[in-house]
């Protein structure tokens, strides 16, 4: 008897597991079907993430950007950092144009260029020896360049000073002139110098008679490492010629750009 009970409950039993197994598969495949909804929008979520950090890195802040902009010629918008760097991108011009200040989109680093009237001119300002014509920096903007009328001293010199250069990078200081056709008095190589804040000093000389004509060139004087935390330090970069006594004429001066190298 206790046997035959045992059967039926048995029998029960298993026809129970029959009747629920089917809604035990319907459940999981509805949880299944779920799991996606669930976590897609957790993945969209961090891929947002990801990208405003990765646009957070790339648009950093230029090192002493702030310090620098106080010298601009014009106001500068602030209202929104894609508006900040379009500007930074463009360059500003700093103390009457005799400056420009831009930041370099690939390596997000400061450049300058000092253009020729920011620049020490031996007799620069005796229309005998240098004229100072307009030439186009921007479609809208002249400025003045240091035309070399006749000289036998040629003595050019730039500072700078490098806490407002980007830190642990190798700049190249380069002067921008052009040699004009006719020009002459260029047998003797000029001299390029460079004396870096700890004063050691960089050296060579450049053959003017083998540069192009009629076109912008550069010239380069030196190469600086900027340490990881830039401190006040001034650099000096010298172009000249007065050993060999040769009266020169037809070098035109635009100015001298610190950047990083390339």
């Amino acid at each position: 008897m206790g046997s035959g009970l045992s059967r039926d409950q048995d029998s029960q039993q298993n026809q129970e597991l029959r009747n629920a197994s089917p809604q035990r598969h319907h459940n999981d495949a509805a949880v299944l079907n779920e799991e996606p909804r669930k976590i897609m929008p957790q993945s969209s979520k961090s891929t947002e993430t990801n990208k405003t950090t990765e646009a957070t890195k790339v648009l950093r802040f230029p090192h002493n950007y702030e310090e620098i902009l106080k010298e601009a010629d014009s106001s500068v918008d602030r209202s929104s950092m894609d508006k900040l760097y379009d500007q930074l991108y463009a360059g500003v011009f700093l103390n009457q144009k005799r400056k420009k200040y831009w930041v370099d989109k690939k390596s997000n680093s400061n450049c300058f260029m000092l253009y020729a009237r920011d620049l020490l001119i031996t007799w620069a300002e005796n229309n005998r020896f240098w004229h100072w014509p307009l030439v186009q920096e921007l479609s809208d903007v002249l400025l003045p360049a240091a035309e070399l009328l006749d000289v036998c001293w040629l003595e050019i010199h730039g500072r700078f000073n490098t806490v407002r250069l980007s830190p642990g990078l190798i700049y190249e200081v380069v002067f921008i002139v052009m040699l004009k056709d006719p020009a002459y008095g260029w047998e003797n190589p000029v001299n390029l110098r460079l004396i870096l804040p700890d004063g050691s000093r960089q050296g060579h000389t450049e053959n003017m008679v083998e540069k192009p004509r009629e076109k912008w060139i550069e010239i380069p004087a030196g190469e600086l490492m900027t340490s990881a935390d830039q401190k006040n330090g001034e650099i000096e970069f010298s172009l000249y010629e007065y050993e060999g006594g040769n009266w020169k004429r037809g070098l035109v001066i635009k100015g001298a750009v610190l950047r990083p190298k390339a």
